[in-house]
């Protein structure tokens, strides 16, 4: 399964909902007359299908996306969640998790916590081997954590987390060839030592190797963008790759020497479909599995040769402000754009926004307000008692007022402070049929308590362009919609702390600092204590709203009638049951 630690920037915040890795999707849907909320309870989290199995077969996969997966195939390397749908057939971690993401002795390799819960000891299992044959070693997570610890990597694993092994930040710093907690014990067992004890290495431990002997020759700032990830990648996953069409498609045949068992299908066949046409390819039988979006909704819940299955998703989105840029030199996040300093506005932009009619009336129910930036799929993080932004436009106003911005010209719109105009430039992203008017709701919410926000170049962005643009702290944009996918591990530094570079915003605060570090310190092992450290956190960045969280998301997933074994419970699911995965016949069954 996915790592823990592995943040995916999600496709679009405003338009189609794209499958997280860790938590693939899928839903039939009940709405309530009042809020027309998903009652999860309705929803079945696996297919059911009596019919008997073919042997082998094609599964065909829709990546539902209106953009091209940009081919960064490795996971210490890829960031966006197309990418992680096509990593998800042929790589995964070295642990496995439970129904409630912690760590269990099931996956390619076992552990153990030593009694002072600094030090976790991996033992691979003997059969685990790279899809080219090579086993998978100690040296394989060793030369992981090499490459992300290196001061010339490219990618963004490394976090908060990483430093605080022994002696990583001596390594990064270039003051030392190895990483002294980082110890290779034998060709299968492997021991990594944090300098405190921490427990998110038993939610949040990185543990996807990297094929030493397949990439140890190319430059680690050149490995994104070699031909070893970009034409040839290889994983020890249930199948491997066969022919890949660059952002378009990829075949992958059965990985019979997978360490699990061999996959009871022959293949994979992945292709890119475009949002608009998603329900209909699940009709026409071209494609076997493909999530469902709120616009395609209505179409796919009349279709009969597909299941509709769900689940709540390990994810939100959210309009992040900028509030700075980053210091790739110094690896910091550096907060110095005045615009937003005042939190007042960044409040009225909030209660300027009515979430819960979005999610009601341009979602069909498969959306609920977002009140934290820890989704309630995290039961024992999630502060239910935070009530988040409501929508409230005369206390926008208020806000607006009260922090010097007025319109002193007559024409509706806000100057600032100074008397100057006040425009605000407002970065989205296209997919499906919603986006658009989505967009064009907020902008109308926003410049009903007087604000003028523009769609940045007058357009959408695809996703691609869109990060592009977000990472590279284009100075164009004043705020974005954007998504993350959080992982399974609790532990939001990866996307908050201060050396983040998921950290888009650039929000820097020393309290935002002191909760994220006690959230990961020894005393955190107490539950109690890690819930009350994160109910504080999730209440600061409520209260200085770096980000507007929006929504929340319940994913749904069509299944064709073919197909058995199609499972997502927590914990493994989609990619943990991908080699019992079977289909009843060798075509798709059409809708009729």
């Amino acid at each position: 399964m996915k790592n823990a630690k592995s943040f995916t920037k999600v496709l679009s915040a405003m338009a189609v909902s794209m499958m997280i890795l860790s938590a693939c999707k899928g839903g039939d849907t009940k709405t309530s007359t009042t809020t027309k909320q998903i009652d999860q309870a309705a929803f079945p989290i696996k297919v059911s299908n009596n019919k008997k199995s073919i042997s082998g077969g094609i599964l065909k996969y829709g990546l539902v996306s209106d953009t091209p997966f940009e081919g960064i195939l490795n996971t210490v390397f890829y960031e966006g969640d197309p990418d992680s749908q096509v990593l998800q057939f042929f790589d995964e971690a070295l642990l496995s998790t439970d129904e409630n993401y912690i760590y269990d002795q099931d996956g390619a390799a076992t552990y153990k916590l030593s009694d002072d819960k600094k030090t976790i000891t991996l033992k691979i299992r003997d059969n685990v081997n790279w899809t080219n044959g090579d086993p998978v070693t100690a040296e394989d997570l060793e030369y992981s954590y090499l490459v992300i610890g290196n001061p010339k990597y490219t990618g963004v694993r490394y976090d908060s987390q990483m430093s605080m092994i022994e002696g990583m930040e001596d390594y990064h710093n270039g003051k030392a060839k190895n990483i002294s907690g980082v110890k290779v014990i034998d060709p299968k067992t492997i021991s990594i030592t944090f300098k405190e004890a921490n427990p998110s290495v038993l939610t949040g431990l990185w543990t996807n190797p990297l094929p030493k002997k397949y990439l140890g020759n190319v430059p680690i700032d050149k490995l994104a963008s070699s031909d070893q990830i970009r034409k040839a990648p290889i994983g020890f996953g249930p199948f491997k790759i066969k022919k890949i069409t660059p952002g378009e498609a990829v075949e992958f045949e059965a990985n019979k020497d997978y360490w699990n068992g061999a996959p009871k299908l022959d293949g994979v066949l992945l292709k890119v479909v475009n949002p608009t046409i998603a329900t209909s390819s699940l009709a026409n039988g071209d494609i076997d599995i493909a999530s469902v979006s709120a616009d395609q909704y209505d179409q796919a819940k009349k279709l009969k040769n597909i299941s509709l299955i769900g689940k709540t998703e390990l994810a939100y989105s959210y309009i992040g402000f900028k509030l700075g840029h980053y210091d790739a030199k110094n690896g910091v996040n550096v907060m110095d754009n005045p615009k937003f300093q005042d939190k007042r506005v960044r409040q009225a932009m909030a209660y300027a926004l009515d979430n819960k009619s979005v999610g009601e009336k341009l979602y069909k129910g498969l959306r609920v307000p977002a009140t934290s930036v820890i989704p309630p799929s995290f039961p024992k993080y999630f502060d239910k008692a935070l009530k988040g932004y409501t929508h409230d436009p005369e206390k926008a106003k208020k806000l607006l007022d009260e922090a010097g911005y007025k319109d002193v010209t007559g024409d509706g719109l806000r100057e600032d402070p100074n008397g100057k105009p006040f425009k605000i430039n407002f970065a989205s992203m296209s997919g499906g049929d919603i986006a658009e008017p989505l967009a064009q709701f907020y902008l109308q919410s926003w410049k009903e308590v007087g604000l003028d926000v523009q769609l940045l170049d007058g357009r959408l962005h695809e996703f691609n362009s869109f990060y592009d643009m977000v990472e590279k702290d284009n100075p164009k944009i004043d705020i974005f919609a954007a998504a993350w996918g959080t992982g399974s591990d609790p532990d939001p530094s990866g996307i908050w702390a201060k050396n983040a570079p998921f950290n888009y915003v650039r929000w820097v605060n020393n309290d935002n600092d002191k909760l994220l570090k006690e959230g990961i310190s020894a005393k955190a092992f107490d539950e109690k204590y890690r819930q009350e450290v994160y109910d504080k956190w999730q209440e600061l960045v409520n209260d200085e709203v770096p980000v507007i969280p929006t929504l929340f998301r319940f994913g749904l997933d069509g299944v064709n009638k073919r197909v058995k074994g199609y499972d997502l419970t927590a914990g493994q699911g989609f990619q943990g049951h991908l080699q019992d995965i079977t289909v009843t016949s060798k075509e798709s069954e059409k809708n009729k």
